[in-house]
């Protein structure tokens, strides 16, 4: 609540004071001046029976029971106004500890206080959307620690396994040495991937992490990209399009952007059907840079489309830990693209999938 519109609550409070007080003046004056014209004989009569001496002091002191009659009608009214709003805050307060509750009740309070009673109700869903989803983010997170802990396992017992069996064996063929070698090497790299993966779960905040800006070629950086990627492109018979100028500078961090963009080439990779081509468009325009990756795959439902820049959701569930991550490609992407004041955005037909990344390229 602003001080405009606090302002204007305690006006329209004081005014509302006013009105009644006015109201209960005006009818007082009026019961008074009835009694007066119609009833005066009668009452003079009564008080008089009753108790001379009062009749006596009534009558010499006419203006006082007048005064004393208007301010005791006035005293009434106020008290019951602010009684009125009193127990109103009192509603107001106990209905503070309902927030808590993580049920779909509505609080209701006096109708005095109901914007109080929306901004309560606007918390507490608040806080129960907020509460959900980070138990939520919680079972994603400890879940995915429990399956790359058992993911972990597998490769690292094959490593073992084979650098044992070189190690114990010395008679081995040649070719089947190298071929254990490799295979030792494999699982280590995924070893090594798996516990990066780890690392990204465990310490995920780059919100907190600075960026060293230096003058980046992005066309330089995407051909880079596309080069190291060229074993995971020939393992699924797939082939990468980059469209793009001869060189096109921009002004932001070279280590995180080729994160970001791995990411994408990568998810790209896993999710293409094979034999098909990925488009990679890199192009500047009025000051800004347009990138895109664009990989022809399954269909995503707009469900599983809207969460997938979410933390630790992964789009297919039933992918195998060999291709599988830990659900943070994407997130993370995002969270680089937009501490360089770009956004990122992706759509998705009946058969392509594209990622649609814009940066302001003003300092360039």
């Amino acid at each position: 609540m602003n001080i405009n519109t606090l302002t204007k609550k305690k006006i329209k409070l004081f005014m509302t004071l006013f009105g009644n007080l006015l109201i209960a003046l005006i009818i007082s004056i009026v019961v008074y001046f009835i009694l007066a014209l119609f009833f005066e004989n009668t009452l003079s009569v009564l008080v008089e029976r009753l108790n001379y001496d009062l009749y006596t002091w009534i009558v010499y002191n006419r203006d006082i029971v007048v005064y004393t009659y208007i301010g005791i009608v006035l005293a009434v009214i106020i008290y019951r106004f602010i009684s009125k709003y009193v127990d109103a805050i009192d509603e107001v307060y106990k209905s503070l500890d309902l927030i808590l509750n993580e049920n779909n009740e509505t609080i209701k309070i006096s109708s005095e206080v109901n914007e109080f009673a929306e901004k309560l109700n606007d918390i507490k869903y608040e806080y129960i959307l907020s509460k959900k989803n980070a138990k939520e983010a919680e079972e994603k997170k400890n879940n995915l620690i429990m399956y790359m802990a058992h993911d972990l396992k597998t490769p690292l017992t094959s490593t073992i396994g084979y650098l044992t069996l070189l190690t114990d064996e010395k008679e081995i063929p040649r070719k089947l040495q190298e071929k254990y070698m490799k295979i030792a090497l494999d699982k280590a790299l995924r070893v090594e991937d798996l516990t990066n993966q780890f690392f990204d779960i465990t310490r995920y905040n780059l919100s907190t992490m600075p960026i060293n800006r230096q003058n980046i070629n992005l066309s330089y950086l995407l051909e880079q990209l596309v080069d190291e990627c060229f074993p995971m492109l020939e393992e699924r018979h797939l082939k990468c399009s980059l469209e793009k100028n001869k060189n096109i500078m921009y002004l932001g961090d070279g280590d995180k952007l080729a994160r970001a963009f791995g990411n994408l080439l990568k998810n790209a990779i896993n999710y293409s059907f094979h034999d098909t081509i990925i488009y990679i468009k890199l192009e500047e325009k009025d000051n800004k840079i347009f990138i895109s990756f664009k990989n022809r795959g399954e269909k995503i439902p707009k469900y599983k489309l809207d969460k997938i820049f979410d933390k630790f959701y992964r789009v297919d569930d039933s992918r195998t830990s060999s291709t599988g991550g830990a659900g943070l490609g994407l997130a993370i992407t995002k969270e680089i693209i937009e501490l360089h004041g770009g956004t990122i955005s992706v759509k998705n037909d009946d058969e392509y999938i594209e990622f649609d990344i814009v940066l302001n390229n003003k300092n360039a």
